[in-house]
């Protein structure tokens, strides 16, 4: 169990730095499927190793040229701070009070396979679709709050949503939409670990394998970095596009399970 755990935390981180997908996102429906905690744990097992993976990122990041494009990020981590409060709220009501547990995994696995579905198919036709490069700070803020708003609902940190709003409404390249993902990523998951701190306080919730999973996240966060900055921007779209099928085919199972 304990190696099990370092690998989904270790490899998730690894493709997460990279690709920008942020690790949740395939942590999420990995643990779902393994099927050993419940949406709780899971969420929080997820945003911890996350937040490890990006933290590292970014300490990283410092040492390179490329640059966080503050203007933008800042204004998008803002929002998604607020709307990640808002997206665990919801989550937490519905999960924690209302016991709903199951049709949540449900709306969780269907919607997340919808969104990276949806991201795929603009990857591969990006060519076709007119990106833009939008500067007012009302939109780039509401951005953050529907970003953070589906990130923390989904329990998957935003990372594929990130890129591929950054792509197409800031015009920035893979390499860019990545870095400032993760920035992004770090503050999402941040004020989504606090809110559970306050209204939860870690009790009743199994966190046994949480040190295992942290410690693959910045395992995973290094060996990411390094891959980014080795890699071209064509091998990490390569790996952002195989990673998105992969995870959707998990997701498709867990709704098809939970149904």
């Amino acid at each position: 169990m304990v190696i099990l755990y370092f690998l989904i935390g270790f490899i998730s981180s690894v493709i997460g730095a990279m690709a920008g997908l942020g690790g949740g996102t395939i942590i999420k429906p990995v643990l779902d499927f393994a099927g050993h905690y419940d949406l709780e744990t899971i969420g929080i097992l997820s945003a911890s190793t996350v937040m490890a993976m990006s933290t590292m990122s970014l300490v990283l990041m410092k040492t390179t040229e490329e640059k966080v494009d503050f203007k933008v990020s800042l204004l998008i981590a803002a929002g998604s701070i607020i709307g990640g409060l808002i997206g665990k709220g919801v989550f937490n009501f519905y999960v924690v009070n209302l016991e709903s547990a199951d049709m949540i995994g449900i709306i969780q696995s269907g919607l997340l396979a919808l969104l990276l579905i949806i991201i795929y198919v603009y990857f591969k036709l990006d060519r076709f679709v007119t990106s833009y490069k939008i500067t007012n700070k009302v939109i780039i803020f509401s951005t953050g709050l529907l970003l953070g708003l589906l990130s923390a609902f989904l329990g998957i940190g935003g990372g594929p949503l990130n890129v591929a709003i950054l792509a197409l409404l800031f015009s920035m390249t893979g390499r860019e939409a990545v870095i400032n993902s993760t920035f992004i990523i770090f503050f999402s998951q941040f004020a989504s670990l606090v809110l559970v701190t306050f209204t939860t306080s870690f009790q009743g919730i199994d966190l046994t394998m949480l040190p295992y999973m942290i410690i693959g996240g910045i395992a995973g966060g290094c060996a990411g970095n390094i891959l980014l900055f080795r890699l071209s921007s064509k091998a990490i779209r390569s790996i952002f596009s195989l990673t998105i099928l992969v995870i959707v085919l998990v997701n498709i199972y867990n709704l098809v399970k939970g149904v």
